[in-house]
C-alpha cells in the first residue's frame, strides 16, 4: 500500500475520530445544558408552589387578623390579595407550562382545589363576621375542619414539591451521567485519535520512511560511487519507498550496462588503437616477413582466442603459400589452389558453419573432426586484385565465441593494403634497380650492394670475384644494323649470362655495353674457369635481326678477385683495367688481373 494511501486513511480515520469527540463533546455539552434546563424548571416551579403556600397562609392570616381585632385594614388587604390570587386553572396551566408532568399536575390540583375551598370558607366566614355572626365566622377559620382542610392544601402541595424534587434530582443525575458518559467517550475518542496520529507517525517515518530511507541512502551513495555490486533492497509494497527502490534498482542496472558498454568500448578503443598501430607497422614494412612478423603479432591481440594463418598469392602456380600463423591453427594447410577456397572464388568472406548453411572449403582438413568447425576465410583484395587470404577458426564451441566481423573486416582490408604496397614498393624498386632492356639489376643497383657485398667479404675473410664484361665492336653493330639490332644483342647476352651463373651470382648491366658479375666465395682460378665458359657461350650466340644473322658475338672480360689481386677497396677499379687490358691485347679474351710491385712486395 502506497504511503499516500496509507496517510489518507489515516487522516480519514483522524478526522472521523475528530468528529465523533467533537460529536461526543456536543452531547456532553447538551447533556449539561439539560442539567442546566432541569435546574431552572426546578427552580420556577420551586417558586410558583412557594408562592402557593404563601397565598395559602396569607389569606388565611388576613382572614383571622380581621376577625381577630375587627379592622377593616386586614379585610381591605384580603379582598386585595384575594384578586390578584390567580384562578385554578390559570395557575395550573403557567405550573404545566414551567415543565411540570400530568402526575405532579395531579396532585397539585388536588392541592389548590382544597386550597379553592378555603377561600371558599374564608368568604363565608368574613360574610359572617360582616352581618355580626362572630362566632360563626370564627367557628369557620379557628374550626377543626378547616385546619385539616389547610393541612390537606400544605400537604398537597409539600407532596406536589417532593414529587418535583424527586423528578428534578433523578433528571439531574441522569443528565450528569449522560453528559460524564459523552464526555468520558470524547476523551477516549481523543486518545484513540492522538494514538492513531503517533502510531501513523512512527510507522510512515520510521519503519516505513527512516529507516528505508537510511538503507536506500547507503545504497545511493555506493552507487554513486559507481559501487555497482551492491543489491538494492527489495520493497513488496506499491508505495512511494518502493517507488523509489525500483527507481534505484533501474538505475543501478542502467550503471552496469553502462560499464558494460564502457568495457566494451574501451575494447573497441584498445582493438583500434591496436589495428592502428598496426597498420602503421605494416605501411613501414619493406619485406613480406617482416609484414608477416608484424600481422601474427598484432592478430590475436585485437581478436583473442581466434587461431589463424595468413596466405599470400603466387602469381606464377597460382596457389597460396602460407607466410605465418598463430595459436596453431589445426583445420588448414600450408598452401593450396585459389580453387579450394571459396572465400577467393566469390570475392568474399565465407564462414560455412555460422548461422547459415553454407559449403566448406577444399582446403580444410575435416578428418577426425566430430563436427564442422567454425571458420572464417577472409580474401585479401587491394585494387580489385587478390593478393592472399587470412584464414580464422575458433577455439571454443560453436556458439560460445563470435567473430568480430568488423575487426575482421578491418583487418582482412588493411593487411590487403599493406600486401599492395608491399606488391607495389617491390615493383617500384625492382624497376628503379634493373635494367629494363636486359632485365638485369642496373648499376644503381650495384652501387647499392658494393658496399655490402665488399664489408661481408671482409667480414668473413672470403673470397669475392668481380667479372668486367665488354661486348666487342658494339659501336660497330650499332652503326651497321642499326640501335634496334643493338638492343637485341644486349638482350641475348643478358640471358646467356642469367642462363649461365648459379643463384649466388649477381649479375648487373654496368654501362652501355658493359656488364658486370659478382661472383662471392669464389677465387681468381675459379673465376677465370667461369669467365672462360661465359665467353664462350655468348661467342656461340646465333642473333637474328629481321631474320638476317648478326654475326658472332664475342666479349672482352676483366677479371679482379680479392685478395689474391688487390683490397677489396679497389677490386672494381682493378677488374676495369683488367678489361682494358683484355681489349687491348686484341679483344675476346679473359685477362686477369696483376697485381701491382708493390703490392707483390708487400705479399
Amino acid at each position: 500500500m502506497r504511503l499516500a494511501t496509507i496517510t489518507n486513511w489515516a487522516y480519514g480515520a483522524t478526522v472521523l475520530l475528530t468528529i465523533v469527540s467533537g460529536a461526543t463533546m456536543l452531547l456532553s455539552s447538551s447533556a449539561q445544558e439539560h442539567e442546566r434546563v432541569a435546574v431552572e424548571r426546578r427552580f420556577a416551579l420551586d417558586r410558583a408552589t412557594e408562592r402557593l403556600a404563601e397565598d395559602v397562609y396569607r389569606l388565611t392570616d388576613r382572614a383571622r387578623q380581621y376577625l381577630n381585632t375587627g379592622d377593616a385594614t386586614y379585610q381591605v388587604l384580603y379582598a386585595r390579595e384575594a384578586t390578584d390570587t390567580d384562578k385554578l386553572e390559570e395557575r395550573l396551566r403557567r405550573i404545566a407550562k414551567a415543565g411540570a408532568t400530568p402526575a405532579e399536575l395531579a396532585v397539585l390540583r388536588e392541592g389548590l382545589r382544597w386550597a379553592d375551598s378555603l377561600r371558599d370558607e374564608q368568604t363565608e366566614a368574613l360574610a359572617a363576621q360582616a352581618d355580626g355572626n362572630t362566632p360563626r365566622a370564627r367557628q369557620i377559620l379557628f374550626g377543626a375542619e378547616y385546619e385539616r382542610e389547610l393541612d390537606r392544601a400544605i400537604t398537597m402541595v409539600e407532596r406536589f414539591q417532593e414529587q418535583l424534587d424527586q423528578r428534578t434530582e433523578i433528571e439531574i443525575a441522569e443528565a450528569t451521567r449522560i453528559s460524564r458518559i459523552w464526555r468520558t467517550t470524547s476523551e477516549f475518542m481523543l486518545a484513540i485519535t492522538a494514538f492513531l496520529f503517533l502510531c501513523v507517525l512512527y510507522f510512515v517515518f520510521k519503519r516505513r520512511v527512516l529507516r528505508p530511507v537510511v538503507r536506500l541512502s547507503d545504497v545511493v551513495n555506493r552507487l554513486a560511487a559507481q559501487d555497482y555490486g551492491v543489491e538494492p533492497p527489495t520493497y513488496e509494497d506499491v508505495d512511494e519507498i518502493g517507488d523509489m527502490a525500483q527507481a534505484i534498482r533501474v538505475f543501478r542496472e542502467n550503471g552496469i550496462e553502462r560499464q558494460r558498454l564502457e568495457a566494451v568500448q574501451e575494447a573497441e578503443r584498445a582493438s583500434r588503437a591496436l589495428l592502428a598501430r598496426m597498420t602503421q607497422r605494416m605501411q613501414g614494412c619493406d619485406t613480406l616477413d617482416a609484414l608477416t612478423d608484424v600481422v601474427q603479432r598484432f592478430v590475436p591481440e585485437i581478436v583473442p582466442g581466434f587461431a589463424g594463418r595468413l596466405y599470400v598469392l603466387d602469381p606464377d602456380s597460382n596457389r597460396l603459400e602460407e607466410t605465418g600463423n598463430w595459436l596453431d591453427p589445426q583445420h588448414s594447410g600450408s598452401a593450396f589452389s585459389t580453387l579450394d577456397c571459396w572465400a577467393l572464388r566469390r570475392g568474399l568472406p565465407h564462414r560455412p558453419a555460422g548461422e547459415t548453411i553454407d559449403v566448406p572449403c577444399a582446403h580444410l582438413d575435416l578428418d577426425g573432426a566430430d563436427a564442422l568447425p567454425d571458420t572464417l576465410c577472409l580474401p585479401l583484395i587491394a585494387q580489385r586484385q587478390t593478393l592472399g587470404l587470412i584464414y580464422f577458426e575458433s577455439r571454443k564451441a560453436r556458439g560460445e565465441q563470435r567473430f568480430p566481423e568488423n575487426y575482421l573486416q578491418m583487418l582482412s582490408e588493411n593487411i590487403g593494403l599493406a600486401l599492395s604496397n608491399l606488391r607495389l614498393r617491390e615493383r617500384l624498386q625492382a624497376m628503379a634497380l634493373t635494367d629494363s632492356l636486359t632485365g638485369l639489376s642496373n648499376r644503381r643497383n650495384f652501387e647499392e650492394e658494393l658496399p655490402l657485398t665488399l664489408a661481408k667479404a671482409e667480414r668473413d675473410a672470403t673470397a669475392l670475384s668481380f667479372l668486367m664484361l665488354d661486348i666487342d665492336h658494339f659501336k660497330r653493330i650499332n652503326d651497321g644494323f642499326g640501335h634496334e639490332a643493338g638492343d637485341s644483342v644486349l638482350r641475348a647476352v643478358g640471358a646467356a649470362l642469367r642462363q649461365a651463373m648459379r643463384e649466388d651470382t649477381r649479375i648487373f648491366r654496368y654501362g652501355g655495353e658493359e656488364f658486370l658479375v659478382m661472383l662471392p666465395g669464389a677465387d681468381s682460378a675459379q673465376a677465370m674457369e667461369r669467365a672462360e665458359d661465359l665467353r664462350t657461350r655468348i661467342g656461340g650466340l646465333e642473333i637474328l635481326h629481321h631474320g638476317e644473322p648478326l654475326g658472332p658475338v664475342t666479349v672482352s672480360i676483366g677479371l679482379a678477385t680479392t685478395p689474391d689481386h688487390c683490397p677489396a677497396a679497389k677490386l672494381l677499379r682493378t677488374a676495369d683495367a683488367a678489361l682494358y687490358r683484355a681489349k687491348d691485347l686484341g679483344r675476346n679474351r679473359v685477362e686477369a688481373a696483376q697485381p701491382r710491385k708493390d703490392e707483390r712486395r708487400a705479399s
